[in-house]
């Protein structure tokens, strides 16, 4: 693997060197950072890695993402500079007419907090998984351990395609379906689009995302889901950040809770921001209930498991100071632009 991003490094700065053109440095960085590039196949060959080695091969990404992205900013900056040059020895330009301004595209908020989790927990040594958003009642409900009874089955709150078929309302069925494989242990992230009918507000849509995440391993224990997820608060909002877990209830963790982080606004001493408790709820865990691990063919005498899931626009709002979610999806450049 090692080998690898570094024949893919070498590669891809070679090309950005020999660049001459602005559209040929967007082609490089395509082929080498885009959702088929050559860094993502690799992240997403991290299931055949060691456990052992998914921190350090995780680091190795990113290290070889960083250098990849400085060089093509470098390297367009040169270009753009040159070619700037080149066109004020052609043409002669007339001050007097207005200037024609370029608009730019960039990453939607939540793509740019999408990838900063991804980093986070691929540096810590997971792997990013995907399902399909069209799912089965089975692995949408039944294998996640909540009864036919249970209330987020009515059709007030789930779309149906027919009685077997829904849209799915969480990620977590990818989880199961990894489970299923027998591929032990497991240290993975789900992020991807959910659907729930919502009436549309400033903190609810009927379509939003969530980023799901499962550990699998024997001697699992309540202490490292919350060693994981106070490093992962720490990186994501600032070294001062603390945690605090409340009791709470899902169905497919037991036992479970709701995760605090201290306001990074006012560091914990009360702020319009917090409401005035120093604190800021962010997302929901607890340890993988031992029904599920039976549906799902683990054995819960052997292994034993954490999981926590996040609503990504939740962390987009919360990271960039958003205080109305329909903000996300109206396309408003003059909102975009900002970020």
């Amino acid at each position: 693997m090692k080998e690898q991003l570094e024949k893919i490094k070498e590669e891809a700065l070679k090309q950005i060197e020999a660049s001459e053109a602005l559209d040929r440095l967007n082609e490089i960085r395509v082929a080498y950072l885009g959702k088929k590039g050559e860094l993502t196949t690799v992240l997403k060959s991290m299931k055949d890695v060691a456990p052992e080695d998914r921190p350090k091969v995780g680091q190795m990404v990113n290290d070889a993402r960083a250098l990849i992205e400085a060089k093509l900013e470098e390297t367009k900056t040169a270009l753009a500079r040159k070619a700037r040059e080149e066109q004020m020895k052609l043409e002669v330009i007339d001050v007097t007419l207005p200037a024609k301004k370029s608009n730019v595209g960039h990453s939607h908020p939540n793509t740019l907090a999408l990838e900063e989790l991804e980093r986070i927990f691929v540096g810590m040594g997971y792997e990013v998984v995907e399902g399909p958003e069209i799912e089965y009642d089975e692995y949408n409900f039944t294998k996640l351990n909540i009864p036919p009874n249970h209330p987020a089955k009515d059709e007030q709150d789930t779309f149906y395609i027919n009685k077997d078929i829904v849209l799915r309302t969480q990620t977590s069925p990818v989880q199961a379906r990894t489970m299923e494989k027998g591929k032990l242990p497991i240290r993975m992230i789900s992020p991807g689009r959910v659907f729930r009918s919502d009436e549309v507000d400033a903190t609810h849509s009927p379509s939003f995302h969530q980023v799901e995440g499962l550990v699998i391993d024997k001697n699992i224990t309540f202490a490292d889901l919350k060693g994981t997820l106070a490093e992962f608060a720490r990186q994501l909002f600032g070294e001062d950040t603390k945690v605090k877990f409340r009791p709470h209830h899902f169905p497919f963790t037991e036992p479970s809770a709701e995760m605090d982080v201290s306001c990074f606004k006012c560091g914990g001493k009360g702020c319009r921001f917090c409401k005035g408790t120093g604190w800021i709820e962010i997302l929901g865990c607890g340890m993988v209930h031992p029904h599920v691990f039976e549906m799902c063919g683990v054995d819960p005498e052997v292994y034993t498991g954490f999981a926590f899931g996040v609503g990504l626009e939740r962390i987009s709002l919360l990271k960039y100071e958003i205080d109305d979610m329909r903000l996300l999806y109206e396309n408003d450049v003059r909102f975009l632009k900002q970020f």
